[in-house]
């Protein structure tokens, strides 16, 4: 098979526009949520709520929260492990539930999964018992009779039925059927998922991959093991090198050859265009951490800054929150990575005039 040879502008071009941040907006919130295989959920909102921004990003000022509420209510979209997925990618999970927690010779994190659930056993058919009667219901309604309290170094430590229900969404036996406020209400899988036939898991995991492909553009075969949703591909799409990058790539066919219209956009922390900071280093040269965590005197951007996109280029970070109660978004600092010329200048000024009246909030600057 032919090794395509991409230049840095090319690879960036295939990226950007898989991640429908190009000058070609989607039509509509599905078509988004398809080309991206997923909208992350994070509580975070100093902006928005992650799924709300992406949306935004994409879609601009059609798109409103409500229509996120609406599909996930009507089920066209489906939250599985803090993700929202069309509810048509369920098919391509629930052998894989099937076989929980993994076939094969398992990993030791794995084992000790198995055998907590097994040791609550009891525990998981209550939840289901009271699921089945009275579901749907957040967990705080479920009564804990684990016999086997949940240990854990983190926040999950003793929160037993936590704990279990999400081992029970990884086994396919209980899944989110919606929220109240922050709050997920569970109810039986059976009663949330649609009844679509089940791929099987070696075809599934290969079309999972070729999604991811399309979605990204082009990625690493094999990457580091990251949580919920990898950033590798496997053998989807075709191999490629590209001009002053290390390595073999995957690239999606279809993303070659097609000429580019590019627009600026203000992305989340958690965009998917640089999700994987590795990739986002290697590929598009852009460095970047979400610095939330940091003690304020330590922060290069700021506490939720928005990376910005310029064209084929990220170029920036956005420091600003939204302060909900004085009715204003705060730009605290624009932090140039390459110097603005008069156009980027004015094209990320109109984004951000446009982000404060999606948020209904005045514009104030600080800088």
């Amino acid at each position: 098979m032919v090794v395509h040879e991409l230049s840095r502008t090319e690879a960036r071009r295939i990226a950007v526009r898989a991640q429908l941040l190009d000058g070609s907006r989607p039509a509509g919130l599905l078509d988004v949520v398809r080309g991206l295989t997923l909208l992350q959920i994070d509580p975070t909102a100093a902006i928005a709520p992650n799924a709300d921004l992406v949306a935004w990003s994409r879609l601009g000022a059609s798109y409103t929260p409500a229509m996120l509420t609406a599909a996930l209510a009507d089920r066209s979209l489906l939250e599985l492990r803090a993700m929202i997925r069309p509810s048509e990618d369920l098919a391509l999970y629930r052998d894989e539930m099937a076989r929980w927690p993994g076939y094969g010779e398992l990993p030791s994190w794995r084992v000790y999964h198995r055998d907590w659930v097994r040791a609550n056993d009891a525990c998981r058919l209550d939840v289901l018992d009271r699921l089945r009667s009275a579901g749907p219901l957040p967990s705080r309604d479920i009564p804990d009779t684990c016999a086997v309290p949940w240990k854990s170094t983190g926040w999950t430590n003793n929160r037993n039925v936590t704990q279990m229900l999400e081992f029970m969404v990884g086994r396919g036996e209980v899944a989110v059927a919606g929220r109240r406020g922050g709050d997920r209400l569970w109810d039986l899988a059976a009663r949330v998922y649609p009844d679509d036939p089940v791929v099987p898991v070696d075809a599934a995991l290969r079309i999972r991959d070729e999604r991811r492909l399309r979605a990204l553009g082009i990625a690493r075969s094999k990457a580091q093991e990251l949580p919920v949703e990898p950033a590798d591909v496997g053998e989807a799409g075709e191999p490629a090198v590209v001009e002053g990058v290390k390595g073999t790539w995957r690239v999606d066919p279809s993303q070659l050859g097609r000429p580019f219209s590019g627009r600026a956009a203000l992305l989340s922390p958690f965009d998917r265009l640089i999700h994987d900071r590795k990739r986002a280093v290697e590929l598009l040269e852009f460095d970047y951490q979400l610095e939330m965590y940091k003690p304020a005197a330590k922060r290069r951007w700021g506490y939720f800054a928005l990376p910005i996109l310029y064209g084929d280029r990220l170029v920036g970070k956005l420091d600003a929150a939204a302060d909900r109660k004085a009715g204003v978004l705060r730009v605290h600092a624009i932090h140039e990575d390459v110097p603005f010329t008069d156009d980027m200048t004015a094209a990320v000024a109109g984004e951000i005039k446009e982000l404060a009246a999606w948020l209904e909030l005045d514009l104030v600057s600080s800088r």
